[in-house]
């Protein structure tokens, strides 16, 4: 418990201190070069100006000696030395170089290169671990070198996944060349499912190809189809279905029409990404690759993993043995999948061995709190955010 208070302060500012202090190197360094580039501008004026006055005095003079040339340019000479442009660019050029050489320094210690600190022994099972990483590779297309690893990590069933994602991204190649035919087929395939989870996706799919349809200039053939295809539909969407039909009086020419939104090409992106979702669940796959998830979530708690290990070290505490991390590594949104309960009274995370509890009152603690407040269960205790008591008997498991 005295371990997590500090390393929670230290932590959460710390980061806050670090973007502080790269700001403040960058902005010295930005500072100098701007210093630097504004005086080398103000001598070059400078230095010209003053020698176009000496070539302009040379050609006016009718009858020009050597001897009132070499006068002319010693003085020139004279002026360039009172102007003393290499002393003038010296100072700035040595403050930008000093800066220049120390913002990299501030990177490094700010940044840790080493991320190795970070890390600590955790037994992974290879065989999920392969698995994860070629379903990486075959969702993002990378069949070639999925194949490759499927062989030298002797993972043949793996390949049942390739046929999966080979069909999704033939479907999604196709769209890319404005051809609904794979996916309109896959979508007819699977209607049942996609019913059953209220799913708009055939809708969606046969209002672009009434829409592509329409902006080629075929009215007959819009018509056609939105009574083939659309109908069906009505019944369940007819305001959109209505909508659709408004279209047809500006076959060819939908850009300039009320209707223009409807060839934005954010809508071929949008059916892409449903699609893709609703194949992905259809068989057990998460939308998001569960590798780059990994990685993301990692680099965005990296740097406190590295802050907590380097004060761990310091306080001579032994990263590597640890179970439980004693500060909170905070994470956004994107990476919160189920709900979690955090202990109010020891901050911990509960588990299948430490789970949280009911107390009659209504509050939750986790059971090992309730085992400390009870003494091992041999006595009443009070609710830690109310006055009443309980007992550890009266407690009950909560599921979430």
């Amino acid at each position: 418990m005295g371990l997590k208070l500090p390393l929670q302060e230290v932590v959460s500012c710390s980061k806050g201190m670090e973007l502080s202090n790269i700001k403040d190197a960058f902005d010295r360094v930005a500072k100098k070069q701007k210093l630097s580039t504004s005086k080398s501008e103000e001598m070059i004026t400078q230095v010209g100006h003053e020698m176009e006055q000496s070539l302009t005095n040379i050609q006016s003079i009718q009858v020009s000696t050597s001897l009132d040339q070499k006068s002319m340019l010693a003085e020139l000479k004279t002026k360039l030395s009172v102007i003393g442009p290499q002393n003038q660019l010296e100072g700035p050029e040595k403050e930008l170089n000093t800066n220049l050489n120390k913002y990299p320094k501030v990177l490094e210690k700010l940044f840790h290169p080493d991320i190795s600190k970070a890390y600590r022994n955790v037994e992974f099972d290879t065989h999920i671990l392969n698995q994860i990483i070629l379903s990486h590779f075959y969702r993002e297309g990378l069949f070639d070198i999925a194949d490759c690893l499927v062989n030298e990590a002797a993972e043949p069933e793996a390949i049942s996944l390739k046929c999966q994602f080979v069909e999704m991204h033939q479907i999604l190649e196709a769209m890319r060349a404005r051809n609904l035919d794979p996916a309109l087929n896959w979508a007819f395939a699977n209607r049942g499912r996609l019913e059953q989870i209220g799913s708009d996706l055939e809708l969606k799919l046969h209002r672009q190809q009434f829409v592509e349809i329409l902006q080629k200039g075929s009215q007959a053939d819009a018509l056609k189809y939105a009574r083939t295809y659309l109908a069906p539909f009505a019944p369940l969407h007819m305001e959109e279905v209505q909508k659709l039909m408004g279209c047809l009086l500006w076959a060819g020419k939908l850009d300039t029409s009320p209707y223009a939104e409807l060839i934005a090409s954010i809508h071929w992106e949008k059916l892409a990404e449903k699609l893709t979702r609703q194949f992905c669940s259809f068989f057990g796959q998460a939308y998001e690759s569960p590798l780059s998830v990994a990685v993301a979530a990692g680099v965005e708690g990296l740097p406190t993993l590295l802050k907590l290990a380097n004060v761990m070290a310091v306080k001579k505490q032994e990263w590597q043995s640890m179970t439980q991390l004693p500060v909170p590594v905070e994470l956004g949104k994107e990476f919160q999948f189920h709900s979690i309960f955090v202990c109010p009274v020891s901050r911990d995370q509960s588990s299948d061995e430490n789970p949280p509890m009911l107390l009659p009152c209504g509050h939750a603690l986790c059971n090992q709190s309730i085992t400390k407040l009870s003494k091992n269960s041999t006595r009443s205790f009070k609710c830690p955010y109310c006055p009443l008591e309980a007992s550890a008997p009266q407690c009950r498991r909560l599921y979430f």
